[in-house]
């Protein structure tokens, strides 16, 4: 292994936001590539194998251009670009910060944060019908839900129909008190807090009085053809075959459908398919269906929620080699 060194210039005006509070990201970089990083005024010195003193030169590099667009580097950026650093191409964290969908009521920008996000959001905007498949956290609703009130602002469509199917978590919550909208409220929860957060409680409760956003449970998109809108399916793994095939067949004239779903978080009974496996299959062909794959690389939640994702999806691979191995023998028998 050869040792080498390397200087890069850090102005004094991004180091604190590059370095993190004491220094937290330098740490992380260091023990993450292997190298050792000394900082003198305003220039940082990288030691180690020459191979991780490059990755960590791009990291460095990625991040000190991301502070000088005026971004506030977040752990979650320091995480992304070091996963990009494997990939050789750490510097393309820059582009996302060109991307942005819209604001939320106090003003925070929303936009892609990872590369995988940005591929998702660049299909919303191009196909008429776009499945946003990954785990927890990678933003496949959030993302959905901002591109839907960004159209709805800019006169692109009428109206915006959020729905889901109405299905309990691995529980029976049994007899739900109140009217019916108390009984489906706890299952569409998650994307009112979307709405709250981008659009404002006042805004979206007018809207919705004049018929203009609609939460509904998947139930009852049946019999209706939906012209002018924007439509999100969220939580699509819950569907059965045929709930999904009803819910394709709504889509009308001006419309935009994205459906969203982790294969990996299924909630239906044992034995039954889920409509979103089937869907995934019979329309991967069709042109204007796009298909965007999320990964744990895209989880923008706290980064123990990526390590989370990352030890279940070992645990479920060993777990698939076994079941794989186990057969294999009883047919040698």
């Amino acid at each position: 292994m050869s040792i080498t060194e390397t200087m890069i210039d850090i102005p004094a005006e991004h180091a604190r936001n590059i370095f993190g509070q004491y220094d937290v990201y330098i740490k992380k970089i260091e023990r993450t590539l292997n190298v050792t990083v000394i900082v003198r005024d305003s220039v940082m010195k990288l030691i180690g194998d020459a191979r991780n003193v490059e990755k960590a030169k791009g990291v460095f590099e990625s991040l000190l251009e991301l502070s000088g667009k005026g971004e506030v580097i977040s752990e979650q950026n320091v995480n992304y670009a070091l996963s990009l650093s494997f990939d050789d191409k750490p510097s393309s964290i820059v582009t996302l910060t060109e991307d942005m969908i819209c604001h939320t009521i106090n003003g925070k920008p929303i936009k892609p944060k990872t590369l995988g996000q940005k591929s998702y959001v660049d299909q919303i905007r191009n196909k008429m019908i776009v499945f946003g498949i990954g785990p927890a956290g990678t933003g496949k609703t959030y993302l959905a839900m901002a591109m839907a009130i960004t159209a709805f602002k800019n006169n692109e469509v009428n109206r915006i129909i959020l729905t889901r199917p109405a299905i309990e978590a691995g529980e029976k919550l049994g007899f739900l008190p109140g009217d019916l909208q108390s009984k489906i409220d706890p299952y569409l929860r998650p994307l009112y807090d979307a709405l709250y957060e981008i659009m404002g409680a006042e805004a979206y409760l007018r809207n919705m009085e004049k018929g203009l956003i609609e939460v509904a449970p998947l139930a009852y998109m049946r019999g209706r053809t939906l012209d002018n809108a924007f439509i999100v399916l969220d939580e699509a793994q819950n569907t059965t075959p045929a709930q999904m095939k009803m819910f394709l067949t709504r889509v009308g004239f001006g419309s935009k459908v994205i459906i969203t779903g982790d294969l990996s978080q299924k909630d239906l009974p044992s034995g039954q398919s889920s409509g979103l496996d089937v869907a995934l299959k019979v329309v991967k062909n069709i042109d204007d269906i796009g298909i965007s794959m999320l990964s744990n690389k895209d989880v923008v939640r706290h980064p123990l929620v990526q390590k989370i994702v990352k030890a279940y999806d070992d645990y479920e691979q060993r777990n698939q080699r076994v079941s794989r191995m186990k057969k294999r023998k009883g047919v040698d028998k």
